[in-house]
């Protein structure tokens, strides 16, 4: 091909309250509102923009979205945030593991309050130990 994708700019989500669910990715992981018109939100940072749009969620569509992170210590100081906010977490009390088995990445999982599933992962983070 004579193209190549870029990283991802922004991207779509149908949740049931675009403004409750702005207030909780803003609270709970950091992000700024960016935009907001009609029926919807948008929330961000420099390397993404989430547009949260009033519709019926379908967090099944999705399966899980991963983000990266630098370093293990950041991926563990994220699980603390996460804890501390009450952010509903998969793997309770053993929530940072391999992406996959044998997997050098390691990550942890959580889901929003409208049930899509979200990875924070760190690339590399055994081998890098």
């Amino acid at each position: 091909m004579a193209w190549t994708l870029g990283g991802v700019g922004h991207f779509g989500l149908s949740v049931r309250e675009p403004k409750r669910s702005a207030k909780w990715w803003m609270d709970h992981v950091g992000l700024e509102q960016q935009f907001a018109f009609d029926d919807v939100v948008a929330v961000g940072n420099d390397a993404v923009t989430i547009a949260l749009h009033r519709g019926v969620p379908h967090p099944g569509t999705l399966g899980h979205l991963s983000f990266h992170l630098r370093s293990l210590e950041e991926l563990r100081e994220a699980l603390t945030d996460l804890r501390e906010h009450g952010v509903q977490l998969e793997d309770p009390g053993n929530e940072i593991g391999p992406e996959a088995p044998g997997s050098p990445h390691m990550g942890l999982w959580f889901h929003d309050p409208d049930g899509y599933r979200w990875e924070l992962s760190v690339q590399n983070a055994v081998r890098d130990r």
